[in-house]
């Protein structure tokens, strides 16, 4: 392996599935799965196969779709979930275990309730166990950056020596600084004699919004691997986002000569996937992918972009999959031309999507008068990743205003292939559809969130509506978009609730790694 080339291990369908609210289903797992293999990511890791029977069977259809990536699966360091992770990604032809055990003493004594001592031969055991049925083992000491050294050098010397091809350092909980856990992974690779057995990976999460310059301050003392998600999803404040490790890479070669085999001009296509797909909206003024990224408002930046781009971009639009296209949709686009904008936007959609997706745009712009990219990517999103939702939005009528008190709605929607309707009044608009469909779906949930904006400028803009629901602890983020408040209000709900059916099916170990 060349020394400078850096493994992208991204972890979006286990660690940021994780997100509160950001569960995903099979299908949606094996799109992102397949964009992620065409933008050149090493590994993906694909779910946590003992979690549940769904997360299993989502982790054993990546495996059967991804032919070029390895597949890994997260284990902790028990047989059971070991033997349960290997069955779940046999079927790809690179596969892995990744499997995890506590080394900090904080966890030792609290979490794991195991003395040191144990908790080495527990890696030693778990790491042959999980060799003897695959060839590629990760292993990761959890909370490796709050651990001691001298105890952290033992298990990293015992686990390459039991099998380990890759190990694994996860900043856990976002504690540490750059100096410092590069100075961490210095020591390893110093002191620990069989390091060169073994390829170094880092885990940061971004606790204290360092996740990048840490996974970046790892790869400069040595690392070279980096566990990492699209768009920075994750547990808390997510993790080291992929994106933005990749670019910084490849714009400052001068300070960091690595490279990766990512093709960025995917970058934006995964991002806005991903956001589609989870409901996490990209903030605007978010690194690489936010919708603000390239944009230039201040009188003098617009100066200086006409003179020369490069006086306030230091990468190019291009070179992460935006293209400024000429073409201006509107009621009179044909498909020929909404089809190459589609692939302007990084969509790959197949006949029968692109025809449900074209008859929606000519709706769109028979209510507007100029059709935006924004408003495209809003109505392909609603359209295309949802098409194994329970419950579909059918028609609804809202009467409301100071001659109707309190607010009517009438709802229909269509329930497991069955069409149901119903009519409910509320404190207000919103208030009465979601009484309604609580009346046709029955759940006990708590709304914990109501959101919406404008997709883009204007009195015709479509609105795009953000609903969040808990229920035993589960939440849920729910989207819609629709140049009617209500209607677009309607959709989040309805989405939010399918997620939650998933979500359902789901009930998660105890211990995650990461």
């Amino acid at each position: 392996m060349d020394n400078n080339r850096v493994i992208i291990f991204d972890t979006t369908l286990r660690d940021g599935e994780q997100s509160p609210g950001a569960s995903m289903n099979l299908e949606e797992k094996v799109k992102i799965a397949l964009v992620l293999e065409e933008m050149g990511v090493d590994v993906i890791e694909a779910g946590f196969p003992i979690a549940s029977n769904g997360d299993f069977e989502a982790v054993h259809a990546v495996a059967k779709a991804v032919r070029n990536a390895t597949i890994a699966g997260l284990a902790r360091a028990t047989k059971g979930d070991i033997s349960r992770c290997a069955e779940a990604v046999k079927a790809a032809p690179r596969h892995r275990i990744h499997t995890f055990l506590s080394t900090s003493p904080l966890h030792m004594k609290h979490k794991l309730q195991m003395e040191p001592e144990a908790v080495l031969e527990k890696v030693k055991e778990s790491v042959a166990f999980a060799r003897s049925l695959v060839e590629d083992v990760e292993w990761s000491a959890e909370d490796g950056s709050r651990t001691e050294h001298d105890f952290l050098c033992r298990c990293v010397e015992a686990a390459i020596d039991a099998g380990a091809r890759t190990i694994n350092i996860p900043d856990t909980v976002g504690y540490a600084v750059p100096d410092e856990y590069a100075a961490l992974i210095a020591m390893l690779v110093n002191r620990v004699p069989n390091i060169d057995k073994a390829i170094l990976s880092v885990h940061c999460h971004n606790d204290l919004g360092l996740a990048v310059a840490n996974s970046l301050a790892a790869v400069g003392a040595g690392a070279r691997q980096i566990e990492c998600t699209v768009n920075g999803l994750g547990e808390r404040a997510g993790n080291a986002a992929m994106e933005e490790i990749v670019m910084a890479l490849r714009t400052r070669p001068d300070r960091m000569p690595f490279t990766t085999g990512i093709k960025t001009e995917h970058i934006t296509r995964a991002s806005r996937l991903v956001s589609g797909i989870t409901g996490f909206v990209v903030q605007p003024n978010k690194a690489i992918v936010g919708k603000n990224a390239f944009a230039h408002e201040s009188g003098i930046h617009q100066d200086g972009m006409l003179k020369c781009a490069q006086t306030y971009e230091i990468m190019t639009p291009e070179s992460v999959g935006l293209n400024r296209s000429t073409l201006v949709m509107g009621k009179h686009s044909g498909r020929a031309a909404f089809k190459s904008k589609l692939k302007d936007l990084g969509y790959e959609l197949g006949d029968n999507a692109i025809e449900d997706a074209f008859v929606r745009f000519k709706e769109l712009a028979d209510r507007k008068k100029d059709v935006f990219d924004e408003d495209i990517i809003a109505l392909v999103d609603e359209a295309v990743h949802r098409d194994n939702d329970r419950i579909r939005l059918k028609s609804l009528e809202v009467l409301c205003g100071t001659r109707h008190n309190p607010p009517k709605a009438e709802l229909e929607l269509e329930i497991d292939g069955e069409t149901r309707s119903v009519k409910a009044v509320g404190d207000g608009p919103v208030d009465a559809i979601f009484n309604a469909i609580k009346a046709l779906v029955p759940h006990e949930t708590r709304l914990q969130l109501y959101q919406v904006h404008a997709v883009t400028q204007g009195t015709d803009a479509q609105a795009e509506v953000t609903v969040r629901l808990e229920e035993d602890g589960k939440t849920v983020n729910g989207q819609g978009a629709d140049t009617d408040t209500m209607v677009a209000s309607a959709r989040a709900y309805v989405n939010a609730l399918n997620k939650l059916f998933v979500k359902r099916q789901k009930t998660a170990p105890d211990a995650r790694a990461g």
